[in-house]
C-alpha cells in the first residue's frame, strides 16, 4: 500500500494538485493534511488525523463506481473517519467557493 501511495502522489491529478498547493499545504492551515494516506485497505487522497477527516477528489475513474465509493465511505465512517468528496470539475472550476 505504501508503494502504491507513493506512486499516486507522483501522479496527482490537476485538481488534487490545486487543492493541495492552494489550500491544504498552506501554512495558514491550522491542521496538517497528508496526501495519499493509506488507511485500512484504502488510500485516501488527503487525510487529517487530528480531525479524523478524509478528502476525496473524484475524477472520471469514479464514474459508475458509486456503490463501491459508498461502501468505502461507510467502512471509513465505521473507523471514525468522516469523508468529504469533491469532483475534479468542482475544484478546477472554482476552488474557493
Amino acid at each position: 500500500m505504501t508503494e502504491r501511495a507513493k506512486k499516486l502522489r507522483k501522479k496527482a491529478t490537476k485538481a488534487e494538485q490545486l487543492l493541495w498547493y492552494e489550500i491544504l499545504k498552506s501554512k495558514q492551515m491550522e491542521y496538517r493534511f497528508l496526501r495519499q494516506k493509506p488507511i485500512d485497505c484504502f488510500i485516501l487522497d488527503f487525510y487529517c488525523s487530528k480531525l479524523l477527516l478524509g478528502i476525496e477528489v473524484d475524477g472520471s475513474s469514479h464514474d459508475n463506481k458509486q456503490e463501491y465509493d459508498e461502501a468505502r465511505t461507510g467502512r471509513l465512517n465505521f473507523l471514525g473517519i468522516k469523508i468529504i468528496r469533491y469532483t475534479n470539475e468542482v475544484i478546477l472550476k472554482d476552488i474557493y467557493s
